[in-house]
């Protein structure tokens, strides 16, 4: 057996049911999946595929949902919001809809919420930072309108750090 994998202390061979033991509780319940949320039923069928996963590792779940403040509001025409709207607290009720829409109470329980301000791409990127997976939904447009429109799901696979898990909305919205 090597130097390097002897104990650095006390110089002894690990023992090999405790490692077997250390990966095992590693595996299950150490883990991280994170869910990009927006309320559309692709994001509702990635959350639910989420959730078994999460019940299968067992993994913290972590759904996400962005928001931005809409920069033409109250200039080129377009009328001002109004001082009372709470486009923060709108979109957590998108989130926590999403969730009880798309869950039972006993799996909905299990999810962690946030509601971020930026954009869903970079905000799902930076959320899943240190996570073991990101599980995000796709509307399935084709390329030439994904092109015009930009796409969260080809945004997050293209720079996440983890492995990401694209689930595919039904053909029929």
């Amino acid at each position: 057996m090597s130097e390097a994998a002897r104990d650095a202390e006390t110089g002894t061979a690990p023992d090999a049911d405790a490692a077997d033991t250390a990966t095992a509780t590693d595996a299950a319940g150490s883990g991280r999946i994170v869910v990009g949320v927006d309320g559309s039923d692709p994001s509702l069928q990635a959350l639910r595929w989420a959730v078994r996963q999460a019940a299968l590792t067992g993994a913290v779940l972590e759904a996400v949902i962005a928001w931005e403040m809409p920069s033409a509001y109250g200039w080129g025409g377009l009328p001002a919001l109004p001082e009372d709207f709470d486009l923060e607290a709108t979109t957590a009720r998108v989130l926590d809809d999403a969730i009880e829409k798309a869950l039972t109470p006993e799996q909905a329980a299990t999810v962690t919420r946030r509601t971020v301000l930026g954009n869903a791409a970079q905000t799902i990127l930076d959320r899943g930072e240190g996570a073991d997976l990101i599980v995000v939904g796709v509307r399935g447009h084709g390329t030439f309108r994904a092109t015009l429109l930009g796409s969260v799901s080809h945004t997050v696979t293209l720079h996440a750090s983890c492995p990401v898990v694209v689930v595919r909305g039904s053909a029929t919205v």
